[in-house]
């Protein structure tokens, strides 16, 4: 079977499509315990929470090591090569160390196992909310302070650079958000942190977050993260949902990476937040699963472009192609990632019109697509981030060697059958 990249016409039934793989801006991989389990009676993200929290109790090193690899087996099947892994499920459930990154070190092996990317964005968690103690379920997030975090984070690092393969596992820095950071932490993350780590923070995923912040500090959370030295190129903001007209022009100015998870978003009531406005700004939009009610590379595309058509009554906000640029460019750029020369022949289509400030993936890392299912046929190559979903996967590529074919992962079979044996234990 031939290949043909993203051009515009149809493709013949005798080829496939390739597309830059999608790199994986915000993942929890032990949120995906809740898929399906939370939608009996009304509620909010903060009902939401409340099950999360119960969830990540039942989390042993070994029993995540074992969720996080069907986790990310099912996003390498459905097309996702790299993943930014928001992590801070870091302690014992009371709050005690473990000796060794046990939990840190659990979500790398699977990676490992399932041959996806990984950027292991180490969070500083430090408080229940705004001038709120930590309850008992979020123990097991939070170190002591700033520099305790800062100082476990420098021996992770050296840790993993000493275990694993760079180009496969290594290390990123997050903050969970202002509600659990305090402004003096703030400070000092923004003096000890090393400039070359990506930074990720949830930013103004809820309005109560910024009534909060305002009322506390006079600020918006993004205003409070620019009054601190931290909105830079290297930040990513996910979510971003409710932002002022200040908001978006500061993160456009920074060039900020922005994460947006529109199924997740969806799911969980959140909002449809500015992504185009933020494009027009300069920042640059990624894409991600974060709790995982969704795994699907091109559903996530999808979402966003559908997210803009009813927020604003227009069709085409983001094109195909910039929504592919999104999917892979965006993200490698979150996670600091450089993608290498794809390989000659099967070059993935790059987009003509990038959203601002966005680079051109060209990358090892790539999706195979059938044109000719019956949700693909009659449609054009460069159009399929609106018709096709990860049902339409043939195989995908990682570092140059097919990892997956039609849904199966080449080393560990059918990941429903990881999925489903590690969920009846969690349950």
């Amino acid at each position: 079977m031939n290949s043909v990249s993203a051009t515009g016409r149809s493709a013949t039934p005798d080829e496939v499509v390739v597309l830059a793989a999608g790199v994986n801006a915000h993942s929890h991989a032990f949120h995906r315990i809740l898929r399906g389990r939370t939608h009996l009676g009304r509620g909010s993200f903060w009902s939401w929470r409340e099950q999360m929290y119960r969830s990540s109790a039942a989390l042993t090193p070994e029993l995540y090591e074992r969720l996080a690899t069907a986790v990310y087996a099912e996003m390498v099947v459905t097309g996702w090569s790299a993943v930014g892994e928001f992590h801070y499920v870091h302690h014992h459930p009371g709050g005690s160390a473990y000796p060794a990154h046990e939990m840190e070190h659990a979500l790398a092996r699977a990676a490992q196992n399932a041959g996806i990317r990984l950027t292991l964005l180490d969070t500083c968690y430090l408080k229940g909310g705004i001038g709120q103690e930590l309850n008992a379920e979020q123990a097991r997030f939070a170190d002591d302070d700033a520099d305790a975090w800062l100082e476990r984070l420098e021996s992770l690092r050296e840790d993993f650079a000493s275990t694993y393969d760079p180009a496969f596992v290594n290390v990123g820095a997050a903050i969970h958000s202002v509600r659990a950071v305090d402004p003096d932490s703030l400070a000092k993350i923004a003096r000890g942190l090393d400039p070359s780590l990506p930074l990720h923070v949830h930013l103004s995923e809820q309005p109560a977050e910024n009534e909060a912040c305002q009322r506390a500090y006079g600020l918006t959370p993004t205003e409070l993260l620019s009054e601190h030295g931290l909105l830079s190129e290297r930040l990513s903001a996910v979510h971003a949902t409710h932002l002022t007209d200040r908001d978006i022009e500061l993160l456009g100015a920074a060039r900020a990476n922005i994460v947006m998870c529109p199924t997740t978003e969806a799911d969980l009531a959140d909002g449809i937040g500015p992504a185009f406005e933020l494009a027009q700004a300069g920042a640059v939009i990624s894409l991600g699963t974060d709790q995982h009610a969704v795994v699907d590379p091109l559903l996530e595309m999808r979402a966003l472009e559908h997210g803009e058509r009813l927020r604003s009554g227009e069709r085409g906000r983001f094109t195909p192609a910039e929504l592919v640029e999104a999917l892979s460019a965006g993200g490698a750029r979150s996670l600091s990632r450089t993608p290498s020369g794809a390989p000659s022949g099967e070059q993935p289509g790059t987009p003509s019109s990038a959203p601002s400030g966005a680079e051109t993936a060209r990358t090892n890392d790539f999706i195979h697509l059938r044109p000719d299912s019956i949700r693909t046929a009659g449609v054009a190559a460069d159009q399929l981030p609106l018709a096709a979903t990860a049902a339409d996967v043939e195989s995908v590529t990682i570092d140059g060697k097919v990892v997956a074919r039609n849904g199966i992962h080449e080393a560990l079979g059918d990941p429903a059958r990881l999925l489903t044996a590690v969920l009846k234990e969690l349950e």
